[in-house]
């Protein structure tokens, strides 16, 4: 027997009635409350029946009186074909059955989801903590968790961290990190190598955990949010993670965003997209070459054309601060001509640029030898860790929020997403150098629109509320795409100006755990390039 969740544009999604508890609207999706011990049935049969491939997200939280988990549910193949999936558990009994045969992502959402709130999910194949000690007390999401208790154990605990059934006399164990510059951050890779073959990687993540997603249930949805997200991405996208918050934040409150300011919107985005860029292919030929290369030179060279552009903008380098909910914060600095102008300048070099990369860092031998069938990840086993962004084009999937989700002026303007097939780590390096010369061709269309745009008709906020309340356990999910991959946010309001639940999606921390799919089998010297062609930014990953 079936019973239908949704009609509409889109094909109904049905599984079977054992399970299932009833169902619930979020703004962004139509949602379903089934039985704890219903997870991996009702999983499987919307993701063998109906297509729902892609598990983009975790979120897990207290209420009064139970704890739940919801899977945020979607395609690869269309976007907006959503369904969240709401697990509800007892306050005194949060058990769960676990997502992760269905969903391999699913591995560290729902360890995480233990850590903090330590909810259990039966059949996970390593269920423990993810971002805080082994040792830790308590978990610190509950609501009656006690701060002030003293986080010192006795030995006995400690012992437990070191017995490590990994090591064998066949196989030697390799730390590399947490402070190491080829891990790309603060990250912490426990190797164990037959030789110098990998015979198993596991990121040890955690190291900068900063409470961001419980900063931001502290600030108040108009005001004292928006300067947050900049901080998951030190790269330089964080316009790109302005936006994230403001679409979700404006699609709960029903705000509107006028016509000039998703132009600004979207020239700022992708400018912000390639200082990320740059700085990634720049690094990664440093990994590659091992030294000051002239690629890693030039790329810095033409990030900061770039960061000069978007300081005159924003007034910032790095923490930019520019969107607000409705719009942005001002105009184009004046003279806007000569503005526009230095854009203009920038962006007719480029060409002669991307070309100097291409014989720098592709048409290089030695490259090609360190990263052609390297670092492997295909298609399928990429959609099923939940990759996004130039990790899954990487592997020829092809999946852009910017296209399949529109949103600001993306739909409005002619670019191509960028696919590469051969899945390997030269295939994620010649996505991101064909990215920047999309976002380029994106840029130079708002450019000419901006030119254009009457004076009086430069209008840069809609008029919002100054004390945004939306209304009680109003939930959604939103996303876009960073550039890093898909960055999203769940928002639960409680009808305060603030917060009850909020929730990062961070693209990294998906990416990330394919490593240990990516680097398996390959030699040491070959992780270095499978982490930096990764990309990951630890700022998304420990949030």
């Amino acid at each position: 027997m079936q019973q239908a969740i949704h009609d509409g544009t889109s094909d109904s999604v049905t599984v079977g009635l054992d399970g299932v508890l009833g169902r619930e609207e979020h703004l962004n999706a139509p949602a379903i409350r089934i039985r704890a011990d219903a997870v991996q049935s009702v999983l499987s049969a919307l993701k063998r029946e109906q297509g729902y491939d892609h598990c983009t997200c975790v979120t897990a939280q207290e209420y009064d009186d139970r704890f739940e988990t919801i899977y945020h549910l979607a395609t690869y193949e269309d976007r907006t074909d959503e369904v969240s999936v709401v697990v509800p558990t007892p306050k005194g009994d949060p058990v769960s059955e676990s997502a992760a045969p269905v969903y391999e992502t699913a591995v560290w959402h729902e360890r995480e989801a233990y850590d903090l709130l330590g909810i259990e999910y039966e059949g996970h194949p390593d269920l423990r903590r993810i971002l805080l000690p082994e040792t830790w007390q308590g978990h610190p999401l509950r609501e009656d968790y006690d701060q002030d208790q003293p986080q010192i154990v006795p030995y006995r605990e400690h012992q437990k961290v070191f017995e490590d059934t990994r090591v064998s006399s066949d196989t030697m164990l390799l730390n590399i990190g947490p402070h190491h510059p080829s891990t790309h951050g603060v990250l912490h890779l426990l190797v164990s190598l037959d030789g110098e073959q990998i015979v198993d990687v596991e990121p040890d993540i955690g190291y900068i955990h900063r409470c961001e997603e419980q900063m931001c249930q502290q600030g108040t949805y108009r005001h004292q949010i928006m300067p947050y997200p900049d901080r998951w991405d030190w790269g330089g996208a964080g316009l790109c993670n302005e936006w994230a918050y403001a679409r979700a934040a404006e699609r709960l409150a029903d705000l509107d965003v006028p016509e000039y300011a998703q132009v600004v919107r979207t020239m700022s985005a992708e400018l912000s997209r390639m200082l990320s860029h740059f700085l990634a292919v720049g690094t990664f030929a440093l990994d590659i070459v091992g030294e000051f290369c002239a690629a890693f030179m030039y790329a810095i060279r033409d990030r900061e054309i770039v960061q000069s552009i978007l300081e005159d903008l924003t007034g910032q380098r790095l923490m930019f601060n520019y969107f607000r909910l409705g719009g942005v914060a001002w105009d184009l600095p004046e003279p806007r001509g000569a503005f526009l102008g230095k854009i203009r300048a920038f962006l007719d070099g480029l060409p002669e640029k991307m070309a100097e990369y291409h014989d720098l860092i592709t048409g290089n031998e030695i490259l090609q030898k360190r990263t052609v069938d390297t670092g492997v990840l295909p298609s399928e086993v990429a959609k099923d860790y939940g990759c996004t962004g130039p990790v899954a084009r990487g592997s020829g999937v092809d999946y852009d929020l910017r296209r399949d989700d529109p949103y600001g002026y993306y739909d409005e303007l002619e670019w191509d997403v960028v696919t590469e097939d051969g899945c390997d780590n030269f295939s994620r390096l010649l996505v991101r150098l064909r990215e920047v010369e999309e976002s380029a061709r994106i840029v130079q269309q708002c450019v000419d629109l901006l030119s254009d745009w009457p004076e009086d008709e430069r209008e840069i906020q809609s008029d919002v509320p100054r004390t945004l309340r939306p209304d009680r356990d109003a939930e959604i999910y939103s996303a876009v795409e960073t550039a890093k991959g898909e960055l999203g946010i769940y928002i639960r309001s409680d009808g305060t100006d603030t917060p009850a639940r909020f929730k990062i999606r961070g693209p990294s921390f998906s990416n990330l755990q394919s490593l240990e799919t990516v680097a398996e089998g390959e030699f040491l010297a070959d992780l270095v390039a499978a982490i930096g062609s990764l990309d990951v930014i630890m700022g998304d990953v420990d949030r």
